[in-house]
């Protein structure tokens, strides 16, 4: 099906967009916000606190039919497209200067049929939205690592979750969706439908379409064993870590943050600012084997904390929920097949001397079931490493000198980079097209590109991290 707008032309001396403005917003079923409305400035409004972007128009699409209208009128009017979902771009893609917008966030309508386990999830969807829904019936699915991290950009990358080692990636769990291309049409894209665009949109990012709508197949989660265990952060402790995160039964599935303990009420007094390993713990077996296989972990070292108990999988996102606050990031990750005592040193090193108290580095075991899927199904090709290393240098003031947290971020990173092996498109900031290679092996690169070319062939889709069509 193919959706176009109506031809018309402005009159002599009409400022150039007002007359197609006006007859796009009378076309949609959603809402169209200029400067000047109510909620423009809330609207363009994301995550990171040092985008401050003014787009021209932010179209709030309610449905597919929504974002084809915004698509054609974006390429017919040439003006730069934007797509936002859950607004968690670190590289600032989701709000550009004078860019039309098309907003998904109101796109939320999720339909879960029990019996087959499938769920229809719209691209404006969080973790948080679909999980608590699907934990109503006994299910999950392995999704970003804070709740209001929106499905648009998350399932586009890749998906690295609570449960990856269990159930895979959040692509692994995608059967098919509906997709918006370049030239206004709305197709349908799955293994046995346009299965070249299937294959772009698990990992691809926003280069190829907009997708409007996921299915996915649900996975049999209800309550899981989760929550915090802290520890000193000592090399000793962090190798340990390390060692067991990516050979530990594939039930569990841990994320490691090196960092200054918070004033948070499971904290005592004394630990308050003190460098700790905080690692959240995701297992998805019977909760005595649970206990058994975290042990390891809990002999490291005298925990300073221990949440970890027995909670619905959606109360996994209370240890991340400060992550969905405003803030300012600056983040570089690699993928690694060995973390050696250097880059640990490094690392502690770093954080002692970190310019903000939020900054931290995470560590996360992979392997598991995300590793068992040939790495040339799916646009998402970092199936073999062991760890996903990221240093973020995070900051809650706007008034703050940005450019101090970035230089630290940086000085890390020229340290540790030499142990990289690739990156996750989901943790690439703004850092230049040289980090496509990072993230993408050169084969699939070039597959990417002979795809777009197809697609969308003058880029009308590039404010993203970008593959280029062939020249």
């Amino acid at each position: 099906m193919t959706v176009t707008t109506k031809s018309f032309s402005a009159t002599p001396g009409a400022p150039l967009f007002s007359i197609d403005l006006d007859h796009l917003g009378s076309c949609l079923a959603g809402d169209l916000i200029l400067a000047g409305s109510p909620e423009y400035e809330s609207a363009r409004a994301v995550q990171n606190i040092v985008v401050d972007q003014r787009p021209m128009a932010i179209v709030r699409v309610a449905d597919a039919n929504d974002v084809t209208l915004a698509v054609n009128f974006a390429r017919d009017n040439a003006l730069p497209l934007v797509v936002r979902s859950g607004g968690h771009s670190l590289a600032g893609h989701s709000m550009v200067d004078g860019a039309v917008v098309v907003d998904l966030s109101s796109m939320k309508r999720i339909e879960i049929d029990a019996e087959t386990r499938i769920a229809r999830v719209e691209a404006g969807t969080t973790s948080g939205d679909l999980a608590g829904p699907a934990n109503e019936l006994g299910l999950a699915l392995s999704t970003g690592d804070t709740s209001s991290v929106g499905f648009g950009g998350l399932a586009t990358g890749g998906g690295i979750g609570f449960m990856a080692r269990k159930y895979g990636l959040t692509i692994d769990s995608l059967l098919s969706a509906e997709v918006v291309t370049a030239t206004g049409e709305i197709v349908r894209a799955s293994e046995h439908q346009n299965a070249d665009l299937f294959w772009v949109i698990r990992g691809g990012g926003g280069n190829f379409g907009i997708v409007t709508e996921f299915t996915f197949k649900l996975s049999p989660v209800d309550q899981i064993l989760g929550g915090d265990l802290v520890l000193p952060a000592s090399r000793e402790v962090i190798r340990g870590y390390l060692e067991y995160a990516a050979s530990a039964p594939d039930d569990l599935t841990t994320i490691g943050n090196i960092m200054h303990a918070p004033p948070a009420p499971f904290i005592p007094d004394g630990w308050i600012g003190k460098l700790v390993l905080s690692i959240i713990v995701s297992w998805t077996g019977s909760i005595e084997e649970g206990e058994q296989a975290i042990a390891p972990l809990r002999a490291l070292a005298k925990p300073v904390a221990d949440t970890v108990r027995p909670m619905p999988y959606p109360s996994i996102y209370e240890s991340t929920a400060h992550q969905a606050l405003p803030h300012g990031a600056e983040l570089r990750a690699m993928f690694a097949d060995d973390l050696s005592d250097e880059v640990i040193d490094a690392s502690l090193q770093a954080m002692m001397t970190a310019t903000s108290p939020y900054s931290i580095i995470h560590l996360r075991g992979l392997g598991g079931e995300m590793a068992r899927l040939d790495p040339d199904a799916t646009a998402f090709a970092h199936r073999d490493k062991r760890y996903l290393y990221s240093i973020i240098g995070i900051w809650l003031d706007r008034s703050e000198d940005a450019s101090v947290h970035r230089a630290w971020t940086e000085s890390l990173w020229q340290e540790v980079r030499h142990a990289g092996t690739g990156t996750y498109m989901n943790f690439v900031g703004d850092e230049g097209e040289e980090r496509l290679l990072d993230a993408y092996p050169e084969r699939t690169l070039a597959r990417l590109a002979e795809i777009k070319q197809k697609y969308d062939p003058s880029n009308l889709f590039r404010h993203n991290q970008n593959i280029k069509p062939p020249r």
